[in-house]
């Protein structure tokens, strides 16, 4: 029992030393720390405040002496202010274990811990991973797991709602748990779990990286064997393989067909590959290019009905190279035999002419591709009403293609000039583009008497005078006020550059009179909004008139309403009256033998009133004296003069007798309110 005694007290001084010493008040926190480290003092002490903050550090000798880093002078105060040991403790023996416990306190006395040091806050390290992102947080053992969840929101952007941490030794833990109480050593590494949110990182980085290689551009060097030159060419990632030999064949004229290519990487398999995906090197890549040398072999007869676009690898191939295919030049152009023609770009005879539009479009697409400008669908009217009957600021040129398949020049003509970009975009943006097909007679003199009726017999004859060699023809229409004028003729055998630049050069002179339109258009609606608002102004003026008439007419009219309305109370007071006079008794003489009252009533207008009435007679009697005078009892009340009473408050029935009006009386008149 002593050695339990001894041990125990032992352990509370143990406990009050550090307690002193880390400045924990509360008791079951300090001991379930000392639990911890087995009743170490030091190393209790330790792993509350850390070396590196300055704190308590012993070393012990092989002696079992120890060493305060609170120097000599500590040591003396410790033993000058210590207090004396029990008896039972100073003759008690421990275990060497026991012993340093205990002998501890002589470099740590029960004194208050600001006595001891200064301490300061305990910061813990983490180390937390999220996928395939890591972040260190240091924290003070004061703060809370929802202020490291609060950091990770900022670092991660992800929500503290969503946010699961784990990896704490003691299980899950809630926001408001404080990390002190978790008993945590200086590193700690956690994992965030966010099973609500989708793993989208790789995705959107690699989106970010397929999108970061389209913007860039391409430096190609590439070697034209036969001339010895070298070209330099800048080229966007989205640009095809495709449109590369065909800038290459510009430059060299070396159509693509015949363009032989060294340097293109074996993942470059499919012309219409951007140069983004063909792997060649970035930024910069070095290739060469020659003319392949044709084949002496002649194409099989079903070869010989393809058409150009069939045969050529691109639409810009020049046609100038079909003899070293063995083929005639009329039958690439459609002129061979009918066996192998391809179906017309308008059925002949067609009733309505949108449905003659739409299969002209169709055709135009399937040959030649879906770039193309649209076309108008509908009438060569529809056509011209849309362009030229709007508002001047919505007014455009009428572009009317006619084709014929005839022409050696219409395929060239469509597929170089028709569906060049500029072209298309220009011609959407500036022209309704209305087309039509005179390979077949019958639909040559349908469009003849379409121009005749619009434009006038001199438009139509130009048409006529026209060759089947000069089509595809380009007519550029503008609307005037009396006219429709025909600007241009565009021939088939044109560039792309003499194109562009006559479209332009009707546009300016559209754009001219179209400023003039603009101008009269904006005068004329100036001069109509004038005249809109003075008809509304001279309209409201009518309107306010009629008004004021019909209010003064309702107002004559409720005159004249209270006008009968107040003769007919007049008469319906005047017969009331006539009634009550006709109805009083006579008035009595004086020298009657009954008792008679004088009765003198004052008017509200100073006029008095004045009647002799038997005493007997009752009070209703006096009201309608009073009534019959013009002064009815429900609209005025009788009083007399002292003292004051109401006369019509008392009963009707009562005699002047009992009323005390006897025998005689001064009366007076008031309004009711």
């Amino acid at each position: 029992m002593a050695s339990d005694s001894g041990s125990n007290m032992d352990r509370e001084m143990i406990l009050a030393d550090f307690q002193a010493c880390t400045g924990i008040d509360n008791i079951a926190e300090a001991i379930a720390l000392l639990e911890l480290n087995n009743w170490d003092l030091v190393a209790a002490i330790n792993g509350v405040i850390p070396q590196e903050n300055g704190i308590l550090q012993s070393t012990f000798t092989s002696e079992g002496s120890q060493t305060s880093p609170f120097g000599e002078n500590s040591q003396a105060a410790a033993a000058a202010t210590a207090p004396t040991a029990p008896p039972s403790s100073a003759a008690s023996s421990s275990p060497p274990s026991s012993s340093s416990s205990s002998s501890s306190s002589a470099f740590c006395p029960v004194l208050p811990s600001r006595h001891i040091v200064e301490r300061q806050p305990r910061m813990l390290n983490f180390h937390i991973e999220y996928r395939t992102r890591s972040v260190e947080v240091v924290l003070e053992e004061a703060s809370t797991v929802g202020e490291i969840k609060q950091i990770l929101e900022t670092e991660l952007h992800v929500p503290v709602s969503k946010m699961q941490l784990k990896g704490w030794k003691s299980g899950d833990v809630s926001d408001s748990t404080a990390l002190r109480s978790l008993h945590l050593p200086k590193n700690n590494s956690l994992y965030v779990l966010t099973p609500d949110i989708a793993p989208t990182a790789t995705t959107s980085q690699s989106s970010s990286v397929q999108q970061e290689s389209l913007n860039q551009n391409y430096l190609l060097i590439i070697s034209h064997r036969e001339a010895q030159r070298e070209y330099s060419l800048n080229f966007p990632a989205t640009r095809t393989i495709q449109e590369v030999k065909r800038n290459i064949s510009d430059l060299t004229n070396i159509p693509v067909r015949h363009q032989q290519w060294d340097g293109w990487p074996a993942s470059a398999s499919d012309d219409s590959m951007t140069l983004s995906s063909s792997g060649i090197s970035y930024p910069c890549h070095h290739l060469t290019v020659c003319r392949r040398s044709s084949p002496a072999a002649t194409l099989e007869p079903s070869e010989e009905c393809t058409d150009v676009h069939m045969v050529s690898d691109s639409e810009g191939d020049d046609f100038e190279d079909a003899s070293e295919f063995g083929v005639d030049e009329s039958e690439i152009f459609g002129m061979g035999s009918s066996s192998c023609r391809k179906s017309p770009m308008m059925p002949e005879n067609s009733e309505n002419e949108g449905d003659a539009l739409l299969h002209f479009t169709g055709e135009f697409s399937s040959r030649y591709g879906d770039c193309h400008p649209v076309f108008f669908i509908g009438s060569l009217e529809a056509a011209s009403q849309e362009a030229f009957f709007g508002k001047a600021r919505d007014r455009k040129l009428l572009a009317i293609y006619l084709h014929n398949d005839d022409s050696v020049l219409s395929n060239v003509f469509c597929s170089q000039m028709m569906c060049a970009e500029s072209i298309v975009s220009y011609l959407s943006q500036n022209f309704i583009t209305w087309a039509w097909d005179v390979t077949k007679e019958a639909n040559k003199a349908r469009l003849l008497t379409m121009c005749t009726r619009h434009f006038g017999s001199v438009v139509a004859q130009t048409i006529r005078t026209y060759k089947t060699d000069q089509f595809p023809l380009l007519l550029i229409v503008m609307g005037k006020r009396t006219s429709n004028e025909v600007l241009n003729v565009i021939q088939g055998n044109t560039t792309v550059d003499e194109l562009m630049m006559r479209l332009m050069g009707a546009m300016e002179i559209f754009t001219s009179q179209q400023q003039e339109d603009i101008r009269d258009e904006d005068e004329r609606e100036a001069r109509e909004t004038v005249k809109r608002e003075q008809d509304e102004a001279y309209r409201l003026s009518l309107e306010a008139d009629r008004k004021k008439r019909e209010a003064q007419e309702r107002e004559e009219a409720e005159q004249v309403r209270q006008e009968r309305i107040r003769k007919e109370q007049e008469e319906e007071r005047e017969a009331i009256r006539l009634s009550l006079e006709q109805t009083l008794p006579p008035e009595p003489k004086e020298e009657e033998g009954e008792p008679v009252s004088k009765l003198r009533i004052r008017t509200p207008s100073g006029e008095f009133l004045e009647r002799r009435f038997l005493g007997s007679c009752k009070l209703q009697v006096l009201f309608d004296f009073v009534a019959s005078k013009g002064y009815p009892s429900d609209e005025f009340k009788i009083l007399t003069t002292f003292p004051r009473r109401n006369i019509t408050q008392l009963d009707p029935a009562w005699t002047l007798l009992e009323a005390k009006l006897f025998p005689q009386e001064t009366l007076f008149l008031e309004a009711k309110e």
